[in-house]
């Protein structure tokens, strides 16, 4: 139905997860640099407030899917976990994207 991959529970805790990630890699790789080697601090408090913003977001969506039980314990532990790492999310989604129904399957 959706063309972009990312419907459903599932698709939108990956499109929350590919934005947290991006979010994530902007404070590390651009947002601190700028902060101590430029002395431009509005940068971290405005990408960590997005950051924060999605990273709340993504513990709903995975909360959400565990909830509808698309996620097991384990896989909601894992996503949450690879959340918390550099590049996590982008590792983990191709295991999310597994879990997704096809495009001919279903209702």
């Amino acid at each position: 139905m959706n063309s972009s991959g990312f419907s459903g529970p599932i698709g939108r805790l990956r499109l929350i997860g590919m934005a947290e990630g991006v979010s994530f890699l902007f404070l590390l790789g651009v947002a601190m640099p700028l902060k101590y080697a430029a002395h431009m601090p509005q940068f971290v408090k405005y990408g960590g407030w997005c950051h924060g913003l999605l990273f709340i977001l993504l513990l709903l969506a995975i909360f959400q899917a565990w909830g509808d039980k698309l996620l097991t314990a384990r896989q909601a532990a894992m996503t949450f976990i690879a959340a918390l790492l550099p590049f996590g999310p982008f590792l983990i989604d191709r295991r999310l994207k597994a879990l997704e129904p096809s495009a001919g399957e279903g209702a």
